[in-house]
């Protein structure tokens, strides 16, 4: 039995859908899907890496590759045989909103997870290509995951759009999180974190999906006592910050 295709994740549907070459009036076209356009703008306009485009558009980067080659082709055919190109169709879902990444084009909007169910656990990663992002106050993103019954029902990426160490911690309140996983973090957050109600797992580092994992399965490795030893200093006006040294890995025990 064939496995079924997953659903390829789009910011917005085209604005433009057809294409014409001038001069030319035979009624030969080519038919580029929604999906192979949007693998075209993020790799070819947006500099792209196939991975990265996999990533926001969920996928595999070997679907990704697929997909991109496929568009090519049929963008050359158009090109050097004249021929119409109409966008349309494909195996595709539109983003609600900011979640796929730094090139969605939503990404100013205001985003917020769905309410999750009552039997609903959810757990946040601070996040970077695939990473755990390690330092909680300058992470762009969390990798947001819902677990039912002990396993993973589904996860998408939520930008923080610019939220800063104070605001971060209302910011995984108003999305219904119950779990933090990160690298390093300072005192500050994790006070706002425990008024929040959300449980921390500070020190972790690696790939996100298998932290979770790690921790659905009770052998995820994290340090109670985490502290940030950086997090006065990049205040303090003397050059150096965290960020730069990837707090969590050196000695911000």
């Amino acid at each position: 039995m064939p496995r079924p295709q997953r659903c390829r994740r789009v910011c917005e549907e085209p604005e433009y859908n057809v294409f014409s070459p001038d001069g030319i009036s035979n009624n030969a076209c080519v038919t580029l899907t929604v999906d192979e356009y949007e693998v075209i703008r993020l790799i070819d306009l947006e500099q792209l890496t196939h991975a990265q485009t996999a990533e926001q558009m969920n996928i595999s980067r070997p679907t990704a590759t697929e997909i991109y080659n496929a568009a090519r082709i049929k963008i050359a055919d158009c090109i050097v045989n004249g021929k119409r190109l109409v966008v349309s169709g494909g195996n595709y879902c539109l983003c609600s909103g900011g979640i796929c990444g730094k090139q969605c084009r939503k990404q100013n909007q205001t985003i917020v997870c769905n309410k999750k169910g009552k039997d609903t656990m959810r757990i946040a990663v601070t996040y970077e290509n695939g990473q755990i992002f390690q330092h909680f106050g300058h992470t762009e993103a969390f990798k947001i995951y819902d677990v039912v019954d002990g396993k993973i029902a589904k996860s998408e990426l939520v930008p923080t759009n610019g939220s800063g160490h104070g605001a971060l911690a209302g910011f995984l309140s108003l999305n219904m999180v119950d779990i933090l996983i990160c690298g390093g973090i300072g005192g500050g957050a994790q006070t706002a974190l425990a008024q929040a109600g959300i449980k921390l797992y500070g020190g972790v580092s690696g790939d996100a999906d298998e932290a979770v994992n790690a921790l659905l399965n009770g052998t995820l490795g994290y340090d109670p006592d985490i502290k940030c030893s950086h997090h006065s200093h990049e205040h303090g006006g003397i050059g150096h910050t965290c960020g730069s040294h990837g707090c969590g890995n050196h000695g911000c025990q």
